[in-house]
């Protein structure tokens, strides 16, 4: 009986799925495929499925998890991205959590929370 697992992706939803694909992709995110009102993205080995469909309480109430190896790097990049501005959304500084991990929060246009972390020891 093989019973391994080779990914999990949450479907992510969005309120304006162009709007939304295109934030993501502006994040450097590739869109592989689309079809059916879902668009696949990756990065690396990091994937969601974006959904063009919303319920606004699930929206405001989602959030993602990466798992970064560097957290400045991936602040600074989403800096440099111009996101915050072109979609009015937040970006939060970089906190030391009593969890063993340093992170930031990004919200999408959506009101999605990414939570953006490196482990500390």
């Amino acid at each position: 009986m093989n019973l391994r697992v080779t990914e999990i992706k949450a479907f992510v939803p969005s309120k304006d799925f162009e709007v939304s694909k295109q934030f993501y992709k502006d994040l450097g995110f590739t869109m592989a495929s689309e079809g059916g009102g879902v668009a696949y993205f990756h990065f690396e080995h990091v994937s969601f499925l974006l959904q063009d469909f919303c319920a606004e309480s699930l929206a405001e109430n989602f959030m993602m998890h990466i798992l970064v190896e560097d957290v400045e790097a991936w602040w600074n990049h989403i800096q440099a991205s111009g996101v915050a501005t072109k979609y009015g959304v937040k970006v939060t500084a970089i906190e030391t959590q009593p969890w063993r991990m340093r992170d930031f929060c990004l919200f999408d246009p959506s009101g999605v929370l990414w939570r953006i972390g490196q482990n500390t020891n």
